[in-house]
């Protein structure tokens, strides 16, 4: 079974391999103008503002979700010791 993974292994590895290689000439192909086109310096400075306001946006979310979460997980907690679950009742 393991000879067999490793020929599967092997045989998936050189086809990616083999792909990106001839992959490659396409991607060279249009003269280092990409998908895009023509890039000048608007083109550049727009992508910058959008990284840096994306980022803003993530980090926003990001804190609003774990304030909420936390909320919940501190009213489950006291909701838990209202009724006396999760206390220790017992010894050895």
């Amino acid at each position: 079974m393991r000879h067999l993974f490793a020929r599967t292994f092997t045989a998936i590895l050189a086809w990616l391999a083999l792909s990106l290689a001839f992959g490659a000439t396409d991607a060279f192909a249009s003269y280092g103008h990409g998908f895009y086109g023509d890039v000048n310096d608007q083109v550049v400075t727009l992508a910058g503002f959008c990284v840096i306001g994306f980022f803003v946006v993530f980090v926003t979310v990001m804190s609003l979700l774990q304030g909420w979460l936390e909320r919940r997980k501190e009213a489950r907690k006291a909701a838990h010791a209202a009724l006396g679950i999760g206390r220790w009742l017992g010894g050895w």
